[in-house]
């Protein structure tokens, strides 16, 4: 009965799809669907030479479709409703030349962010736009908009020197920011105001959406200690603090990053449970400090994808020797993964993180799927004990594990 009222509606949280009993079938049926998308060719040729030609002239799309939102001639369509506004209407409106507004409205004809309301074919002065399904979600859509900051703040000009990051395994993309850095995360607190809220949005859109289904299931083992590797701007930690009133949070992060952390604990309040270490946990000589108290559990929300494979192996050896106590000891690794996803649209943002990684975060890490990634942490003495999926709207995965017996 649950199954059939699910079905009838047609539209279903995660939650719900796992209390009708549902969720095991559709996880099976969208990967199945995924995976036959990577594997097999059936595009038509006149169809394949269009999206050449959309890759051919990517750059110039992006910005057309970024300068239709930010000069407002998308919401001016959009409240226009129906009815729709002529190229006149929409430059004496938005303060735009009207020949900036032809020139945009056509390329917006072609990327089906705007349509003709009548006579497609005999496009005029007089003609009536309207507002598409994809422009409604430039315009409205939060993960669509924290992707479109996040790649013209932070990736667009760099992304031009991603064949020389290819070649050398080194960000090339970077020196747009500066000279200096061998990775964004040491420049995060030197770089641009702009790229610097971008790509905090970005980070925190894409981690803290998963949150308050993950907080319950880490919590649920009853942990008093945790260390938070990677915690950023302590946004993890805080989260802690106010649903559990007996855990006691560690951040360990790059200086630049426990110094934003230690502002927003004291801010929130929780100063007396959450504290900070500065440490660079690639630096060959550096080691996760040991602690007074047993540490019950470590968190590392989007940090692994931070690393090569070899890399995150080697993290977690240094967290092995340094809190695996007892086999007692959970660590947790949130992150989407590639081949967990139920929708393309998830998929393709994570394949194009993979090239920010490559030519502006370090030039050597990549968002990966759940076997590789399993292997490298399991590679270190660590076993997997769970894998929780499709956690939040974007079907992040939750690993759990302890030291192997």
């Amino acid at each position: 009965m649950a199954e059939k009222m699910y079905l009838e509606r047609g539209v279903y949280s995660n939650s719900e799809l796992r209390i009708a009993g549902l969720q095991p079938f559709i996880d099976v049926l969208c990967y199945t669907m995924t995976a036959m998308n990577n594997t097999q060719d059936k595009i038509r040729a006149v169809d394949a030479k269009f999206e050449a030609q959309k890759i051919a002239f990517a750059p110039m799309e992006f910005q057309a479709a970024r300068s239709l939102r930010e000069l407002g001639i998308l919401q001016a369509v959009s409240d226009a409703g129906d009815d729709g506004l002529t190229c006149a209407e929409i430059a004496a409106r938005t303060g735009t030349p009207l020949y900036g507004v032809r020139v945009l409205v056509e390329m917006g004809l072609g990327m089906h962010l705007l349509f003709v309301r009548d006579l497609p074919d005999a496009i005029d002065e007089k003609s009536r736009f309207v507002l598409g399904k994809t422009g409604w979600f430039l315009l409205e859509d939060d993960m669509t908009r924290v992707n479109m900051d996040f790649t013209h703040d932070v990736c667009y000009q760099g992304a031009f020197y991603l064949l020389d990051a290819v070649k050398t395994g080194v960000p090339a993309g970077l020196t747009v920011f500066g000279d200096g850095w061998r990775t964004i995360y040491e420049a995060l607190s030197s770089l641009p105001e702009g790229a610097k809220k971008s790509w905090f949005a970005f980070d925190h859109f894409y981690s803290g959406i998963a949150f308050p289904e993950a907080l319950p299931i880490v919590l649920a083992e009853k942990p008093h200690t945790i260390l938070d590797i990677g915690g950023n701007t302590a946004k993890w930690a805080i989260t802690c603090c106010k649903h559990d009133p007996d855990v006691h949070v560690t951040i360990l992060d790059l200086p630049g990053q426990t110094d934003v952390a230690e502002k927003n604990v004291h801010a929130a309040g929780f100063s007396s449970r959450i504290g900070t270490v500065s440490c660079n946990i690639l630096d060959q000589t550096s080691q996760i400090p040991q602690t007074a108290e047993r540490i019950d559990a470590v968190w590392m929300s989007q940090f692994l994808d931070c690393f090569s494979l070899e890399q995150i192996s080697g993290i977690l050896a240094k967290i092995h020797k340094a809190v695996c106590i007892d086999e007692k000891t959970d660590v947790w690794v949130l992150e989407p993964l590639v081949d967990m996803q139920h929708f393309e649209a998830a998929s393709y943002s994570l394949r194009a993180t993979s090239l920010y990684f490559t030519c502006m975060a370090n030039g050597t890490s990549r968002m990966y799927r759940f076997g590789e990634l399993k292997a490298a942490i399991e590679k270190s003495g660590w076993g997997m004990v769970c894998a929780h999926h499709n956690l939040g709207s974007n079907c992040y995965s939750l690993l759990q594990f302890r030291k192997k017996i």
